[in-house]
């Protein structure tokens, strides 16, 4: 088949609900827009990790230390089995590994807004992992449906450790909210300043060219809003409940429409987190996985050297 024949058939694969495989042909529109999608969420899961790696030597009891540790080390996993997923991608591109975990440090790529923020205190730990990471749950949920065939596999092990993580940050919310006047100060505080950044997490309404042209591939199946909307109507009933306020007082619900209305957030602000890092704490956790990346070069090189000769690393 030419290309303009193999570019039918593979669309006509994707309408049928059948999966692309890495093995497979495909357009390299269709490539480039799926390694960029899960690049950054491969390096999103790792500085992900990182504020509340912050919160591993602080947490309040030996069994909340043991638990986000074990978390720490679950969304570490995740961006290495995504960028498993995304070398395959980049392969042909004449792309490693090693290039696509060392982009971020040289900026080539960007991970999600939530990670540029800051976690002052207990009470960020647990929105981190209730309201992030359901938000984050929502949004890998929808791509179980992706046309990728191994992203859509690895996914199904992310998003059910992820389903432990928002526990984990639900168990941290309601504790908090059950405690002393001054633990629910420092939780409905906590809740002011990432609100606007859960906004942010699902990204811009306007549906891009780039965004359309996922959806038509069926790497995406939803867009932004029809996400945000969903996390909405699950997790503003879920807030509330506890007696928190959420700091929207033109957060409704229309019950003709079937639709929240809300406040727009300042999305310049939002693209400068993102496009030139220019977070709360961007520079700190760039420089953060840049010496990390940096002194464990010796144990990457190792363990390459080891493979090729044939020997097992104990």
């Amino acid at each position: 088949m030419n290309r303009e024949e193999k570019e039918t058939r593979f669309i006509e694969r994707i309408k049928a609900g059948m999966k692309i495989e890495a093995t497979d042909w495909m357009p390299d529109t269709y490539r480039k827009l799926l390694l960029k999608l899960i690049h950054m969420h491969g390096i999103s899961e790792i500085m992900g990790a990182l504020p509340e790696k912050e919160w591993v030597p602080k947490a309040p009891t030996l069994k909340r230390k043991l638990a986000i540790m074990a978390k720490v080390q679950d969304e570490m996993g995740h961006g290495q089995l995504l960028l498993r997923v995304a070398e395959d991608l980049a392969e042909p591109f004449g792309r490693t590994r090693e290039d696509l975990v060392a982009d971020v440090i040289h900026g080539r790529v960007k991970f999600h807004n939530v990670f540029h923020m800051e976690a002052p205190t207990w009470a960020d730990a647990g929105v981190i992992g209730w309201l992030v990471d359901g938000a984050a749950i929502i949004n890998q949920a929808a791509l179980l449906h992706t046309s990728y065939g191994p992203y859509a596999r690895v996914l199904k092990r992310i998003c059910a450790e992820e389903s432990f993580h928002m526990q984990h940050g639900e168990s941290i919310i309601l504790a908090l909210a059950g405690g002393t006047d001054a633990q629910r100060k420092m939780l409905q505080d906590s809740l002011n300043r990432w609100w606007e950044s859960l906004l942010f997490f699902f990204g811009p309404m306007e549906v891009t060219e780039s965004a359309q042209q996922m959806i038509d591939y069926g790497i995406r199946t939803k867009t932004n809003e029809e996400l945000r909307q969903q996390f909405f109507s699950k997790y503003v009933p879920r807030i509330r409940s506890l007696g928190l306020t959420i700091p929207d007082p033109n957060l409704s619900y229309n019950e003709t429409t079937k639709r929240w209305s809300w406040t727009l957030p300042d999305w310049e602000k939002f693209r400068k987190i993102v496009r030139d890092n220019q977070g709360p704490k961007s520079q700190e956790r760039l420089n953060l996985r840049r010496f990390a990346h940096e002194e464990q070069a010796w144990v990457r090189e190792a363990m390459i050297r080891s493979r090729l000769k044939g020997s097992v690393v104990v």
